[in-house]
């Protein structure tokens, strides 16, 4: 538990910057503002927009907000707070087999473009669930950035777990059947594919994913297929856009937000999930190894929106 509540004392710190724009509107508004009027609405619609949550989203949640409000008969703004902080923790709440390709033998593919903590995030991912005891074996299936697949290997090290790689411009694919028949021959848990990111030809990405697709398909049928997306945090609503990008070339089954260490733009975790449908199951915080943690709402929600020393 101490280990949960040290994260969750970077992860507060880590979106003070979020939190203190939000918080200080927050404050002037709900102590105020004496009853639920339209100017109220709009005022906390400007707040919610300026964490990056966007128009739609923020649309969404006020429509929700108002829907309550008179279900429930509130009069009082302070009671309204909690009222959307509890709404929003209940949008962000992960489904109970949200980690279910924790539970099989699975194939995770790691995807998203460069520069966002992908070969970092795939490190880190290896060592919680090495941590979790499970047999895990990484795929260097990103030939295309220079140094990434030393980079993956030094963090192979570090997670202590086994790494298959080819040289660099090697085909992606043939790394993945590589790695695929190894998972196989020595009983692996869960094979991480880190892929290449790029976006600017579209129809690459679509080609070089849905041909990983066919091969995990066609010789790991058995297998769970995972794709989780890594978002940089601090890009607010072009990570958003990014995601947009990718869902049109695969299926995503969950995103790791990343460089939630620092940003003005937390509000996007919120974002992401309302319009892609698609939920937040792991957020990064940090350098470190054990700066790679699952998706909990209420410690998320209560980071972004309550003031305190928590």
């Amino acid at each position: 538990m101490s280990e949960k509540r040290g994260f969750f004392g970077k992860l507060a710190r880590g979106l003070s910057k979020t939190r203190d724009s939000i918080a200080a509107g927050f404050d002037s508004i709900f102590s105020g503002f004496s009853g639920l009027d339209d100017d109220f609405y709009e005022e906390l619609e400007e707040i919610l927009i300026m964490s990056d949550m966007g128009i739609d989203t923020t649309m969404n949640i006020i429509e929700n907000l108002k829907k309550k409000v008179k279900e429930e008969k509130i009069k009082d703004p302070e009671a309204c707070r909690q009222l959307l902080i509890d709404s929003i923790k209940e949008q962000m709440r992960l489904d109970s087999d949200a980690y279910e390709y924790q539970n099989r033998k699975s194939v995770v593919l790691v995807i998203g473009v460069n520069g966002v903590g992908k070969t970092t995030s795939v490190g880190k991912l290896a060592a919680i669930l090495k941590g979790q005891g499970k047999k895990v074996l990484l795929a260097a299936a990103d030939t295309f950035r220079a140094g990434a697949i030393e980079q993956l290997k030094e963090w192979a090290n570090r997670a202590g777990v086994d790494i298959i790689s080819q040289s660099e411009g090697a085909d992606p694919a043939a790394v993945v059947y590589d790695a695929v028949a190894a998972a196989k021959a020595r009983d692996v848990d869960i094979l991480l594919c880190d892929t290449a990111g790029r976006l600017h030809n579209k129809k690459n990405l679509m080609n070089e994913l849905s041909k990983i697709n066919r091969i995990i398909q066609k010789e790991y049928s058995e297998a769970y297929l995972e794709t989780l997306i890594v978002l940089d945090g601090t890009t607010g609503q072009n990570a958003l856009a990014q995601a947009k990008q990718f869902k049109e070339a695969t299926d995503i089954s969950g995103i790791i937000l990343t460089k939630l260490d620092g940003t003005a733009k937390g509000g996007i975790a919120i974002a992401i999930q309302s319009e892609l449908g698609i939920p937040v199951k792991y957020i990064g915080i940090g350098e470190q190894i054990d700066d790679l943690q699952e998706f909990d709402s209420d410690m998320f929600v209560n980071a972004l929106f309550e003031r305190g020393d928590e």
